[in-house]
C-alpha cells in the first residue's frame, strides 16, 4: 500500500508539474506577442527581464528554504547558459516576427535539425524517442543537482551575457530602449511577462528532470495546438483546413501514445504479478 501510495503522489506531482507549465507556457507566448504587438518591446531586453526575475524568483525561493544552493564550478554551467540564452532569444525573436502558427512550426523543427547536427558532426544516432530535451536533463544528472539549484546558477550567468550583448543590438536609455520612457502599462506587463517567465523556465527544467523525453515531447505537442488555436482566436492568424487536420492528428496521436503507454505498464504489472 506504500508503495501504491507513494506512485499516486508521485504521478500527482507530475500532473501538477505538466498542468503548471501547459497553463504558463500558453500564456507567455501570448502576452509576449501582446507586448510585441502593442508596446514595441525590444527582443533581447525583453529576455534580460525574464532572466533576471527568474534569478530574483529563485533568491526568494532559497531565502524562504524551498531548496539549498549547491555549490557548482562556473566552467560546467557556461555552454548550458549560452546555449539556453540563445533559445530563448531566438525563440523570442521568432515569436516578435512571425504569425504565432509559423513560430510553433519553427519551434518543431528544432528536434530534427539538433538530431541532424548530432549525427553529422558528433557521429550520435538517435532512436525517435530521443529529443532536444536530453540535453538540459543529461546536465542535471551530471552535476546531481535539482531544478532549482540548476537553474539558480544558469539564470544569472544567462543575465550576464544578455547585459553585454544587449547595448550591440538595442538601444538602452532612448525611445525604444529598455530604459527608455514606456508606459505604465507596457511596465506592468513586461514585469508579468518576466514572472511567468520564472515560471515557465522552472517548470521546463523540473519536467524534464522528472519525466522521460517522450513524454515532454508529447505534452509538447499538446501545447502546440493549443497555442496554435489560440493564435487564431487573439490575434487573428491564418488557420487553413490542413493545419486544423494536422492538429486533430496530434490529439490523436497523444491519446494514441498514452493508451499504450498505460498498456505497456499494465503489461509489465501482470508479468510481474504471475512470476510464481
Amino acid at each position: 500500500m506504500a508503495s501504491l501510495a507513494d506512485r499516486v503522489r508521485g504521478n500527482g506531482r507530475i500532473a501538477a508539474g505538466l498542468l503548471l507549465n501547459l497553463l504558463v507556457s500558453i500564456c507567455i507566448v501570448f502576452l509576449n506577442k501582446w507586448i510585441y504587438v502593442h508596446y514595441g518591446f525590444p527582443n533581447m531586453s525583453l529576455t534580460l527581464v525574464h532572466f533576471v526575475v527568474t534569478w530574483l524568483g529563485l533568491y526568494v525561493c532559497q531565502k524562504l528554504d524551498i531548496f539549498a544552493p549547491k555549490s557548482l564550478p562556473p566552467s560546467k554551467l557556461l555552454l548550458l547558459a549560452l546555449s539556453f540564452c540563445g533559445f530563448v532569444v531566438f525563440t523570442n525573436l521568432s515569436l516578435q516576427n512571425n504569425t504565432i502558427g509559423t513560430y510553433q512550426l519553427a519551434k518543431a523543427m528544432t528536434t530534427p535539425v539538433i538530431i541532424v547536427i548530432q549525427t553529422l558532426c558528433y557521429k550520435k544516432t538517435f532512436s525517435t524517442k530521443i529529443r532536444l530535451t536530453l540535453w538540459v536533463g543529461a546536465k542535471q544528472h551530471e552535476l546531481q543537482v535539482n531544478s532549482m539549484q540548476l537553474l539558480y546558477y544558469q539564470a544569472p550567468m544567462s543575465s550576464a551575457m544578455l547585459l553585454i550583448a544587449v547595448p550591440f543590438f538595442e538601444p538602452v536609455f532612448a525611445e525604444g530602449g529598455i530604459f527608455g520612457p514606456w508606459s505604465v502599462s507596457a511596465l506592468l506587463m513586461v514585469l508579468l511577462s518576466g514572472v511567468i517567465a520564472f515560471m515557465v523556465n522552472l517548470s521546463i527544467y523540473w519536467i524534464i528532470g522528472n519525466t522521460s523525453p517522450v513524454t515532454y515531447n508529447m505534452f509538447g505537442h499538446f501545447k502546440f495546438c493549443i497555442t496554435l488555436f489560440g493564435g487564431y482566436v487573439l490575434f487573428k492568424d491564418p488557420l487553413s483546413i490542413n493545419q486544423g487536420l494536422g492538429m486533430l492528428c496530434t490529439l490523436f496521436g497523444i491519446l494514441a501514445y498514452t493508451h499504450f503507454k498505460l498498456s505497456e505498464q499494465e503489461g509489465s504489472k501482470s508479468k510481474l504479478v504471475q512470476r510464481p
